[in-house]
């Protein structure tokens, strides 16, 4: 075996560190095995993760079974549900490179032999697969699953409703007292958010992609299974370093599209395009806008989840999990079936061996998808020259033209909301949230809740530099580069500036000439820094545009 780890500790001169190792309760015996770090995402801030630390156990289980030593060690997380609508948000997609950096270093730093990244909320995976990447040893990414649905007058509940019963109370349409039910009802237990929101936008993603067991993220988070789950994966991360399988090896152009072909499948979250951009550089693959747009074209939308849909992750598991959904995609021709995974068998064997429960409704049969394309779309135009990115989930009016109501941040857009300033027809502008802007690129699903739960949904639009949840719904265009923090024609719209928004032809424009524009960006001037020290003035001057990735390096 290729065991870095000899490096550490092998020989006389490595005394001291085996001193360390035994002071931690390591023997002689752990340091001939190969040693796995098991990066845990766990953290008591929220649901997402909170059942990590337990389950981590059964995947050190695993490992001692199968001959190896693991390694537990903790990095960040931020939850993203909790941070909604604040300042704290900006925090959570700075998140996912803090995350990369503090699995590398670990893992760099001790000389691990391999690496089981456990994850949840939404930034862990994308930032474990950044990681892997880096350090390229044997590695497995395994999901901690989603939390099961809440329940409130005979109906399911997820996250989204919460937000969404927000709008509807500012409005006077539901009573404090019914506000009050939901949230206690809403999220039951462990888990991440339980639509196809981005945690499990990405979990089903890194199956496709490889990097995950196939079957093991879908499993839900308090199901009895997700031990056992574990307890295999433990296993797998020894065998991976016995087969020496890297990261590498599996991550290709061609397992990345079958990645993005899963979220278009599954009308998953918006957030996959900038996550799996940064995966592609980091990797030093070429994968453009452009792509996302191609993929998705060609892709049906097979997978009824919310919030475009009526399932949640659960459901999809009982239906028959992910291998079902890459069978489907077998079956259109919309995947790579030679890629391989981390289970040493092709994606196509793995697809192979999905079992449907009889009966489902979850995945609709190959010659009935819901459309013909895939949920994700890329429009361009004079807004937006290096792009935008909206989630159709396949009854959405497919244009919009209205005056820009512009915002210069996302906590002004509530009280107008509130307050009936916003009305139908409008186009709701909210700038300065890009990636240098926020810094952080704000998810809105604060505002697209309370748009949708204030009864505007179906007449009005948005626009943002920022970022949606994948909880979001709606004619809601996010990722609009350049953005206006760099002078991006965002910048320049003021209030009646006539938007015009058209999904069909993939544009999305302003009434303006180009001499217009020319003349409004001769007169703007940058604004100031919202912070000038510490991480987030750090990442505003390194990060790179939505249309990359969002990426530092």
């Amino acid at each position: 075996m290729n065991r870095p780890s000899r490096t550490i500790v092998e020989g006389t001169d490595r005394a001291a560190a085996r001193a360390m190792y035994k002071a931690a309760g390591y023997t002689d015996e752990d340091m001939r095995k190969p040693m796995i770090g098991i990066a845990n995402t766990w953290t008591e801030i929220g649901p997402c993760n909170f059942h990590l630390r337990h389950l981590a156990e059964f995947v050190k289980q695993g490992v001692r079974e199968a001959g190896g030593t693991p390694l537990e060690y903790n990095t960040i997380t931020v939850s993203d549900g909790i941070t909604m609508g604040s300042e704290g948000m900006k925090t959570s997609l700075v998140s996912r490179e803090v995350i990369a950096d503090s699995i590398e270093l670990v893992a760099r730093g001790h000389m691990l032999d391999g690496v089981v990244a456990m994850t949840g909320c939404d930034k862990t995976t994308p930032g474990a697969i950044l990681a892997l990447g880096r350090l390229d040893v044997p590695s497995v990414v395994f999901y901690g699953g989603s939390i099961m649905p809440g329940r409130h007058n005979g109906r399911d509940l997820t996250i989204q409703d919460v937000f969404e019963a927000m709008g509807a109370h500012s409005k006077g349409t539901i009573t404090t007292d019914e506000l009050q039910a939901i949230e206690d009802a809403a999220c039951p237990g462990a888990g991440s958010c339980g639509g196809q929101f981005t945690a499990n936008t990405m979990a089903t993603a890194v199956e496709l992609l490889g990097l995950a067991k196939m079957g093991s993220g879908s499993i839900p988070a308090t199901d009895p299974a997700k031990q056992d789950m574990a307890v295999e994966i433990g296993r797998l991360a020894v065998d991976l370093v016995r087969r020496d399988l890297r990261p590498r090896q599996i991550v290709t152009r061609a397992s990345i599209e079958n990645a993005i072909a899963s979220i278009a499948t599954t009308g998953g979250s918006t957030n996959g395009v900038l996550h799996f951009l940064a995966i592609a550089h980091e990797y030093g693959i070429e994968l453009s806008l452009d792509d996302f747009q191609e993929i998705s074209q060609r892709t049906p939308l097979m997978v009824s989840m919310k919030p475009g849909g009526l399932f949640v992750a659960s459901d999809l598991h009982q239906a028959g999990g992910m291998p079902l959904v890459a069978s489907r995609l077998l079956a259109r021709g919309c995947l790579h079936a030679d890629c391989i995974t981390v289970t040493g068998r092709s994606i196509g064997e793995e697809a192979a061996l999905a079992v449907e429960t009889p009966g489902q409704q979850v995945v609709r049969p190959v010659d009935k998808p819901i459309k013909l394309s895939g949920g994700l779309v890329v429009l361009r135009g004079n807004l937006a020259p290096d792009g935008c990115v909206v989630k159709l989930a396949g009854h959405e009016r497919a244009q919009h033209s209205g005056p820009a109501k512009v915002f210069e941040r996302e906590e002004d857009v509530l009280p107008a909301v509130h307050n009936g300033s916003i009305v139908a027809g409008d186009v709701v502008v909210i700038r300065y949230e890009g990636p240098v802007g926020g810094p952080g690129m704000r998810e809105m699903l604060h505002v697209t809740g309370a748009i949708m739960g204030a009864g505007l949904g179906e007449s009005v639009a948005l626009i943002t530099d920022g970022r949606f949840s994948g909880a979001t719904r709606g004619l809601m265009l996010g990722h609009v580069a350049p953005e206006a923090a760099v002078g991006g024609p965002v910048a320049l719209l003021r209030d009646g500036d006539r938007i015009t928004i058209d999904t069909a032809t993939r544009s999305l424009s302003v009434a303006l000439s180009d001499e217009e524009l020319a003349q409004r960006h001769q007169a703007w001037r940058a604004p100031a820094p919202r912070y000038t020290t510490g991480v987030m003035a750090k990442y505003a001057k390194l990060v790179s545009s939505a249309s990359q990735g969002a990426v530092t390096g």
